[in-house]
């Protein structure tokens, strides 16, 4: 299952957005206003949870500098990715991406498919919100 939502458009340049996101504490910033919880687990990974939703282990899994990161579950029992695509276009302006990634069965990806697109719009809108 693929899913992208919308490039948001940020006054920050990519240098600042990438700094901003491989630090994963900041992700709380970032989550929808239902959030039950989110803790840090360790430099790399955090768990949160969704109002009505299980808890989900993210874990930092790929770094590009100042271009692209890649979350995954820290599960196998639910493989997924959530990428996170920064382009820098001018010097103090960049553009964020997201895109997820699992392989899940027909019932499971109908089941989860509108919930994690609400979340992802809900990052991407909050990215406003980097500092």
């Amino acid at each position: 299952m693929h899913i992208e939502v919308a490039k948001k458009s940020l006054q920050k340049n990519n240098q600042e957005v990438y700094n901003f996101l491989i630090d994963i504490k900041n992700f709380e910033i970032l989550m929808p206003e239902n959030i039950d919880k989110f803790e840090v687990l360790d430099a790399n990974t955090f768990k949160f949870a969704l109002s009505g939703m299980p808890e989900i282990i993210l874990r930092l899994k790929e770094q590009h500098p100042y271009e692209k990161i890649v979350l995954g579950a820290a599960s196998d029992k639910l493989p997924f990715t959530l990428t996170v695509n920064i382009i820098a276009t001018s010097e103090n302006e960049s553009e964020v991406g997201l895109s997820f990634e699992g392989e899940f069965n027909a019932m499971m990806a109908m089941m989860i498919k509108s919930p994690i697109t609400n979340f992802m719009e809900t990052l991407s809108k909050n990215m406003d919100k980097i500092a």
